[in-house]
């Protein structure tokens, strides 16, 4: 969300220059910006206007394995060895890109680029297969991940994975559910769904997201102790999260679940920020 890493130990990004704008998520409701529909055909717009974005969920569907430890892994191995689904999801970045994303309307847009976003993390991470972690791809001397690198053009402009989650998504949608909907393919993150982001189901999708990550020890544990052990997502991410300890918590009890909630309540307070970088990668072997 380097993806959940800001030069060294955060995520990407100024965390300093978020301009709040557009779309607003009243009562966690997605209500969707001014914005008239695009101009621009592509293959993947339907006749009745709206994007679809049924070749990405056909390849989720294919190579997401969800795990019985809550964790979605995606098999890269084998989507690497079969070149005519690699075509696929060239086609699907391809067909997004096409489009004049500046102009779609809200829940249009912002599943264009977090659906964008994911392709382009799982066609970066298969042109550098096998890896055991996304940081280990450096474009450049200094680079620790491909996040700043120009990957494609988004209406005519160089655009990088930080450009498409932090100068667009996080930028122009005031919603911490952003963080939920990207994956950086890494075990330490939210999960890759197996299905894309539509508009018409974004809402609830995005919530159950949330909960899924909340609720798995990933996302918040409590220690023996008493107090949590929390994602670095809520640390690298803090003022997304209402800018303190407070926020954070208050965020995380939104979604946590009933006996979660109750420990929590119990302790509130946060005693350390944990990340994994591991590839979510299929098991060799499975």
């Amino acid at each position: 969300m380097q993806h959940y890493i800001l030069r060294t130990d955060k995520r990407r990004g100024d965390l300093r220059n978020l301009i709040i704008a557009g779309l607003v998520f009243g009562s966690g409701a997605f209500s969707p910006l001014a914005f008239a529909d695009t101009n621009a055909p592509a293959k993947v717009q339907t006749e009745n206007n709206m994007i679809s974005h049924k070749l990405w969920t056909d390849l989720l569907s294919r190579y997401v394995r969800p795990n019985e430890d809550g964790v979605n892994r995606f098999d890269y191995a084998l989507l690497k060895a079969t070149p005519d689904d690699r075509k696929t999801l060239d086609t699907y970045i391809d067909d997004l890109t096409s489009l004049n994303i500046s102009q779609l309307d809200g829940p249009q847009k912002f599943t264009v680029l977090a659906n964008l976003y994911n392709a382009l993390t799982v066609r970066i991470v298969l042109e550098n297969y096998p890896i055991d972690s996304i940081t280990k791809i450096r474009p450049g001397l200094f680079s620790i991940g491909p996040w700043k690198k120009d990957l494609v053009q988004i209406d005519g402009k160089d655009t990088s994975l930080d450009d498409i989650e932090h100068g667009m998504l996080r930028k122009q949608f005031d919603d911490p559910r952003v963080h939920y909907a990207v994956n950086c393919a890494s075990y330490g993150c939210p999960n890759l769904q197996t299905k894309a982001w539509t508009p018409e189901t974004l809402d609830a999708d995005l919530d159950a997201a949330a909960r899924a990550y909340i609720n798995h020890p990933r996302g918040v544990s409590v220690r023996k102790d008493g107090r949590l052990e929390v994602s670095k997502i809520y640390a690298w991410f803090k003022e997304d999260f209402g800018g303190n300890e407070k926020g954070v918590i208050d965020h995380i009890l939104k979604y946590a679940d009933d006996s979660l909630a109750q420990k929590i309540k119990t302790n509130p307070d946060i005693a350390e920020y944990t990340y994994d970088w591991s590839l979510n990668d299929v098991p060799s072997g499975e």
